[in-house]
Protein backbone atom coordinates (compact mmCIF):
# COMPACT_ATOMS: atom_id res chain seq x y z
CA UNK A 1 0.00 0.00 0.00
CA UNK A 2 1.38 3.29 -1.52
CA UNK A 3 0.03 6.69 0.73
CA UNK A 4 -0.51 9.55 -1.53
CA UNK A 5 0.50 11.67 1.23
CA UNK A 6 4.15 9.92 1.68
CA UNK A 7 4.40 11.13 -2.36
CA UNK A 8 3.47 14.71 -1.33
CA UNK A 9 0.04 14.66 -3.36
CA UNK A 10 -3.31 16.03 -2.16
CA UNK A 11 -6.64 14.95 -2.58
CA UNK A 12 -9.52 17.35 -3.93
CA UNK A 13 -11.66 17.83 -1.05
CA UNK A 14 -10.14 21.36 -0.24
CA UNK A 15 -8.89 22.78 -3.55
CA UNK A 16 -12.98 22.09 -4.71
CA UNK A 17 -14.07 23.68 -2.07
CA UNK A 18 -12.21 26.64 -2.08
CA UNK A 19 -13.34 26.98 -5.87
CA UNK A 20 -16.87 26.83 -5.34
CA UNK A 21 -16.33 29.38 -2.63
CA UNK A 22 -14.12 31.16 -5.53
CA UNK A 23 -16.28 30.74 -8.64
CA UNK A 24 -12.77 29.19 -10.36
CA UNK A 25 -12.81 25.36 -11.97
CA UNK A 26 -9.09 23.63 -10.95
CA UNK A 27 -7.44 22.06 -14.42
CA UNK A 28 -7.78 18.36 -14.52
CA UNK A 29 -5.01 17.76 -17.41
CA UNK A 30 -4.98 14.23 -18.84
CA UNK A 31 -1.29 12.85 -19.38
CA UNK A 32 0.48 9.82 -20.95
CA UNK A 33 3.92 10.76 -20.71
CA UNK A 34 6.92 12.93 -19.53
CA UNK A 35 6.71 15.62 -21.63
CA UNK A 36 3.17 16.42 -20.82
CA UNK A 37 3.42 15.78 -17.36
CA UNK A 38 6.60 18.55 -17.63
CA UNK A 39 4.40 20.56 -19.34
CA UNK A 40 1.18 20.30 -16.84
CA UNK A 41 3.60 21.17 -14.01
CA UNK A 42 5.48 23.86 -15.33
CA UNK A 43 2.44 25.65 -16.28
CA UNK A 44 0.84 25.27 -13.05
CA UNK A 45 3.88 25.90 -10.68
CA UNK A 46 4.38 28.96 -13.07
CA UNK A 47 1.07 30.61 -12.14
CA UNK A 48 0.64 28.86 -8.65
CA UNK A 49 -2.49 27.07 -10.23
CA UNK A 50 -3.99 23.67 -8.12
CA UNK A 51 -3.77 20.92 -10.74
CA UNK A 52 -5.41 17.69 -11.61
CA UNK A 53 -2.75 15.33 -12.80
CA UNK A 54 -5.41 12.95 -14.66
CA UNK A 55 -4.62 9.22 -15.90
CA UNK A 56 -7.00 7.24 -17.82
CA UNK A 57 -6.84 3.33 -17.70
CA UNK A 58 -5.68 3.04 -21.31
CA UNK A 59 -2.81 5.86 -20.20
CA UNK A 60 -1.83 3.88 -17.20
CA UNK A 61 -1.45 0.72 -18.94
CA UNK A 62 0.68 2.61 -21.46
CA UNK A 63 3.00 4.23 -19.15
CA UNK A 64 3.19 1.59 -16.35
CA UNK A 65 1.46 1.71 -13.12
CA UNK A 66 4.33 1.53 -11.15
CA UNK A 67 6.77 4.54 -12.91
CA UNK A 68 3.30 6.52 -12.55
CA UNK A 69 3.81 6.64 -9.13
CA UNK A 70 7.17 7.66 -9.25
CA UNK A 71 6.51 10.28 -11.74
CA UNK A 72 3.91 11.86 -9.79
CA UNK A 73 6.47 12.06 -6.66
CA UNK A 74 8.87 13.14 -9.32
CA UNK A 75 5.69 16.33 -10.45
CA UNK A 76 5.94 17.31 -6.85
CA UNK A 77 9.67 17.67 -6.66
CA UNK A 78 9.87 19.58 -9.74
CA UNK A 79 7.21 22.03 -8.90
CA UNK A 80 9.29 22.76 -5.58
CA UNK A 81 12.35 23.60 -7.68
CA UNK A 82 10.16 25.88 -9.79
CA UNK A 83 9.31 27.67 -6.71
CA UNK A 84 6.47 26.29 -5.69
CA UNK A 85 6.65 25.91 -1.90
CA UNK A 86 3.58 23.74 -1.05
CA UNK A 87 2.15 22.49 -4.77
CA UNK A 88 -1.25 21.91 -4.63
CA UNK A 89 -0.81 18.21 -7.19
CA UNK A 90 -3.35 15.77 -7.48
CA UNK A 91 -3.10 12.24 -9.14
CA UNK A 92 -6.42 11.41 -10.31
CA UNK A 93 -7.59 8.02 -12.30
CA UNK A 94 -10.41 9.64 -14.83
CA UNK A 95 -12.87 7.03 -15.97
CA UNK A 96 -12.45 3.88 -13.51
CA UNK A 97 -15.13 1.48 -14.89
CA UNK A 98 -14.52 -1.23 -12.17
CA UNK A 99 -13.86 -1.16 -8.63
CA UNK A 100 -10.81 -3.41 -8.96
CA UNK A 101 -9.10 -0.84 -10.62
CA UNK A 102 -10.18 2.10 -8.11
CA UNK A 103 -8.78 0.01 -5.76
CA UNK A 104 -5.65 -1.23 -7.23
CA UNK A 105 -5.17 3.07 -7.85
CA UNK A 106 -6.00 3.64 -4.20
CA UNK A 107 -2.92 1.41 -3.43
CA UNK A 108 -0.24 2.42 -5.63
CA UNK A 109 -0.27 6.38 -4.32
CA UNK A 110 -3.65 7.61 -6.17
CA UNK A 111 -4.82 10.67 -4.31
CA UNK A 112 -8.56 10.98 -5.96
CA UNK A 113 -10.65 8.41 -8.03
CA UNK A 114 -13.21 8.10 -10.60
CA UNK A 115 -15.74 5.45 -10.88
CA UNK A 116 -17.70 5.51 -13.81
CA UNK A 117 -21.08 3.54 -12.83
CA UNK A 118 -22.73 6.23 -15.70
CA UNK A 119 -23.54 3.13 -18.56
CA UNK A 120 -25.29 1.04 -15.65
CA UNK A 121 -29.01 0.96 -14.31
CA UNK A 122 -29.22 3.65 -11.78
CA UNK A 123 -29.34 1.78 -8.67
CA UNK A 124 -26.13 -0.51 -9.72
CA UNK A 125 -24.71 2.93 -10.38
CA UNK A 126 -25.10 3.63 -6.82
CA UNK A 127 -24.25 0.63 -5.67
CA UNK A 128 -20.85 0.52 -7.65
CA UNK A 129 -19.81 4.56 -6.38
CA UNK A 130 -20.60 3.16 -2.92
CA UNK A 131 -18.67 0.34 -2.76
CA UNK A 132 -15.83 2.63 -4.08
CA UNK A 133 -16.22 5.15 -2.05
CA UNK A 134 -16.33 3.45 1.23
CA UNK A 135 -13.20 1.75 0.52
CA UNK A 136 -11.76 4.96 -0.80
CA UNK A 137 -12.28 7.23 2.25
CA UNK A 138 -10.37 4.55 4.66
CA UNK A 139 -7.46 6.18 2.97
CA UNK A 140 -8.43 9.44 2.97
CA UNK A 141 -9.02 9.42 -1.14
CA UNK A 142 -11.69 11.37 -2.60
CA UNK A 143 -14.15 10.05 -5.13
CA UNK A 144 -15.88 11.36 -8.19
CA UNK A 145 -19.08 9.74 -9.30
CA UNK A 146 -21.21 9.94 -12.96
CA UNK A 147 -24.34 10.52 -13.75
CA UNK A 148 -25.57 11.02 -17.18
CA UNK A 149 -23.46 9.89 -20.54
CA UNK A 150 -21.34 11.70 -22.43
CA UNK A 151 -21.13 11.24 -26.26
CA UNK A 152 -17.65 11.17 -27.99
CA UNK A 153 -14.54 8.54 -28.03
CA UNK A 154 -11.72 9.21 -25.54
CA UNK A 155 -9.32 6.31 -24.80
CA UNK A 156 -11.35 2.98 -23.94
CA UNK A 157 -14.47 6.01 -22.87
CA UNK A 158 -17.12 5.58 -25.77
CA UNK A 159 -20.87 6.50 -26.32
CA UNK A 160 -22.53 7.33 -29.48
CA UNK A 161 -25.15 9.78 -27.81
CA UNK A 162 -25.33 11.47 -25.15
CA UNK A 163 -27.97 11.47 -22.04
CA UNK A 164 -28.73 14.72 -19.73
CA UNK A 165 -28.37 14.29 -15.97
CA UNK A 166 -31.10 14.10 -14.53
CA UNK A 167 -31.52 16.74 -11.95
CA UNK A 168 -33.99 14.86 -9.91
CA UNK A 169 -32.09 12.32 -9.38
CA UNK A 170 -28.70 14.27 -7.74
CA UNK A 171 -29.84 14.71 -3.99
CA UNK A 172 -30.23 10.59 -3.70
CA UNK A 173 -26.97 9.84 -5.71
CA UNK A 174 -25.11 12.02 -3.96
CA UNK A 175 -26.74 10.91 -0.43
CA UNK A 176 -26.90 7.42 -1.05
CA UNK A 177 -23.23 7.32 -2.13
CA UNK A 178 -21.20 9.23 -0.19
CA UNK A 179 -19.31 10.81 -3.62
CA UNK A 180 -16.98 13.67 -2.77
CA UNK A 181 -17.91 15.27 -6.68
CA UNK A 182 -20.32 14.81 -9.34
CA UNK A 183 -19.73 14.60 -12.72
CA UNK A 184 -22.54 15.58 -15.14
CA UNK A 185 -23.92 15.35 -18.21
CA UNK A 186 -24.98 18.92 -19.93
CA UNK A 187 -24.03 18.39 -23.54
CA UNK A 188 -20.05 18.20 -23.59
CA UNK A 189 -18.17 15.32 -25.35
CA UNK A 190 -15.43 13.46 -25.02
CA UNK A 191 -12.74 13.68 -28.24
CA UNK A 192 -11.73 15.97 -30.48
CA UNK A 193 -15.15 15.09 -33.12
CA UNK A 194 -17.48 16.12 -30.44
CA UNK A 195 -20.49 17.08 -32.99
CA UNK A 196 -21.27 16.33 -36.44
CA UNK A 197 -21.88 19.04 -39.06
CA UNK A 198 -25.34 18.68 -38.81
CA UNK A 199 -25.72 19.49 -35.36
CA UNK A 200 -23.65 22.73 -35.68
CA UNK A 201 -24.24 26.47 -36.80
CA UNK A 202 -22.09 28.32 -39.53
CA UNK A 203 -20.59 31.89 -37.67
CA UNK A 204 -20.85 34.03 -40.29
CA UNK A 205 -17.79 36.44 -39.27
CA UNK A 206 -15.29 33.05 -39.18
CA UNK A 207 -16.91 30.49 -41.47
CA UNK A 208 -15.75 28.26 -38.96
CA UNK A 209 -18.87 25.58 -37.25
CA UNK A 210 -20.37 26.71 -33.73
CA UNK A 211 -21.47 23.71 -31.74
CA UNK A 212 -25.10 23.64 -30.19
CA UNK A 213 -25.54 25.35 -26.81
CA UNK A 214 -24.58 23.81 -23.69
CA UNK A 215 -27.86 22.41 -21.50
CA UNK A 216 -27.24 25.23 -19.07
CA UNK A 217 -30.67 24.90 -17.52
CA UNK A 218 -29.64 21.63 -16.08
CA UNK A 219 -26.62 22.81 -14.53
CA UNK A 220 -28.53 25.34 -12.80
CA UNK A 221 -31.09 22.66 -11.30
CA UNK A 222 -28.40 20.65 -10.28
CA UNK A 223 -26.90 23.46 -8.15
CA UNK A 224 -30.35 24.23 -7.14
CA UNK A 225 -30.68 20.75 -5.84
CA UNK A 226 -27.39 20.27 -4.52
CA UNK A 227 -25.87 23.53 -3.36
CA UNK A 228 -22.32 24.03 -3.04
CA UNK A 229 -21.92 20.82 -4.05
CA UNK A 230 -19.01 19.79 -6.42
CA UNK A 231 -19.60 19.37 -10.30
CA UNK A 232 -17.33 17.92 -12.77
CA UNK A 233 -17.29 18.48 -16.78
CA UNK A 234 -15.88 15.75 -18.63
CA UNK A 235 -15.28 16.05 -22.44
CA UNK A 236 -14.50 20.02 -22.19
CA UNK A 237 -11.49 20.75 -24.70
CA UNK A 238 -12.22 23.38 -26.74
CA UNK A 239 -10.07 21.77 -29.70
CA UNK A 240 -8.26 24.52 -30.92
CA UNK A 241 -8.62 25.60 -34.76
CA UNK A 242 -5.29 27.04 -35.03
CA UNK A 243 -3.76 23.53 -33.38
CA UNK A 244 -5.90 21.89 -36.18
CA UNK A 245 -5.33 23.91 -38.89
CA UNK A 246 -1.22 23.19 -38.30
CA UNK A 247 -2.16 19.69 -38.19
CA UNK A 248 -3.62 19.87 -41.60
CA UNK A 249 -1.31 22.13 -43.17
CA UNK A 250 1.54 19.54 -42.43
CA UNK A 251 -0.21 16.36 -43.45
CA UNK A 252 -2.54 15.78 -41.03
CA UNK A 253 -6.47 14.90 -41.92
CA UNK A 254 -8.24 16.23 -39.15
CA UNK A 255 -11.75 17.05 -40.66
CA UNK A 256 -14.77 18.87 -38.73
CA UNK A 257 -12.73 18.61 -35.56
CA UNK A 258 -14.86 21.19 -33.33
CA UNK A 259 -14.82 21.23 -29.42
CA UNK A 260 -16.43 23.41 -26.70
CA UNK A 261 -15.95 27.25 -26.92
CA UNK A 262 -14.04 28.67 -24.26
CA UNK A 263 -16.72 31.76 -23.45
CA UNK A 264 -18.84 27.86 -22.60
CA UNK A 265 -16.43 26.99 -20.16
CA UNK A 266 -15.39 30.30 -18.69
CA UNK A 267 -19.30 30.69 -17.52
CA UNK A 268 -19.44 26.67 -16.16
CA UNK A 269 -16.35 27.36 -14.28
CA UNK A 270 -18.00 30.60 -12.12
CA UNK A 271 -20.85 28.30 -10.89
CA UNK A 272 -20.29 25.13 -8.64
CA UNK A 273 -18.58 23.73 -11.63
CA UNK A 274 -14.93 23.40 -9.94
CA UNK A 275 -13.51 20.53 -12.09
CA UNK A 276 -12.88 21.21 -15.94
CA UNK A 277 -11.53 17.79 -17.89
CA UNK A 278 -8.79 18.67 -20.92
CA UNK A 279 -7.67 15.94 -22.92
CA UNK A 280 -7.77 16.24 -26.44
CA UNK A 281 -6.50 20.46 -26.52
CA UNK A 282 -3.13 19.05 -25.05
CA UNK A 283 -3.09 15.95 -27.92
CA UNK A 284 -3.92 18.33 -30.43
CA UNK A 285 -1.00 20.89 -29.48
CA UNK A 286 1.52 18.00 -29.38
CA UNK A 287 0.49 16.54 -32.25
CA UNK A 288 0.75 20.19 -34.07
CA UNK A 289 4.55 20.90 -33.19
CA UNK A 290 5.65 17.13 -33.95
CA UNK A 291 3.93 17.82 -37.45
CA UNK A 292 5.99 21.05 -37.99
CA UNK A 293 9.21 19.91 -37.18
CA UNK A 294 9.24 16.70 -39.06
CA UNK A 295 7.70 18.82 -42.22
CA UNK A 296 10.28 21.75 -42.03
CA UNK A 297 13.05 19.49 -40.85
CA UNK A 298 12.81 16.33 -42.89
CA UNK A 299 16.26 15.07 -41.14
CA UNK A 300 15.62 15.53 -37.96
CA UNK A 301 16.02 12.10 -36.03
CA UNK A 302 16.97 13.77 -32.62
CA UNK A 303 13.03 13.10 -29.96
CA UNK A 304 14.60 16.14 -28.02
CA UNK A 305 14.39 18.35 -31.24
CA UNK A 306 10.63 17.43 -31.85
CA UNK A 307 9.39 16.14 -28.12
CA UNK A 308 11.13 19.35 -26.72
CA UNK A 309 8.70 21.71 -28.75
CA UNK A 310 5.74 19.82 -28.64
CA UNK A 311 6.45 20.12 -24.57
CA UNK A 312 6.83 23.64 -24.98
CA UNK A 313 3.87 24.29 -27.14
CA UNK A 314 1.63 22.30 -24.48
CA UNK A 315 2.78 23.99 -21.75
CA UNK A 316 1.78 27.56 -23.34
CA UNK A 317 -1.73 25.52 -24.29
CA UNK A 318 -2.13 24.96 -20.56
CA UNK A 319 -0.97 28.30 -18.94
CA UNK A 320 -3.59 29.97 -21.33
CA UNK A 321 -6.18 27.31 -19.86
CA UNK A 322 -5.39 28.24 -16.22
CA UNK A 323 -5.17 32.34 -17.04
CA UNK A 324 -7.62 32.89 -19.46
CA UNK A 325 -10.59 30.24 -19.26
CA UNK A 326 -10.62 28.43 -15.80
CA UNK A 327 -9.85 31.21 -13.39
CA UNK A 328 -7.64 29.40 -11.28
CA UNK A 329 -4.03 30.91 -11.56
CA UNK A 330 -2.89 32.57 -7.95
CA UNK A 331 -5.09 30.23 -6.07
CA UNK A 332 -2.57 27.48 -5.00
Amino acid sequence: MVNYKDLGLVNTREMFAKAVEGGYAIPAFNFNNMEQLQAIIKAAATTKSPVILQVSKGARNYANATLLRYMAQGAVEYAKELGWENPQIVLHLDHGDTFEVCKSCIESGFSSVMIDGSHLPYEENIELTKKVVEYAHQFDVTVEGELGVLAGVEDEVSSDHHTYTNPEEVIDFATRTGCDSLAISIGTSHGAYKFTPEQCTIDPATGRMVPPPLAFDVLKAVEEKLPGFPIVLHGSSSVPQEEVETINKFGGALKAAIGIPEEWLREAAKSAVCKINIDSDSRLAMTAAVRQVFAEKPAEFDPRKYLGPARDNMEKLYRHKIENVLGSAGKA
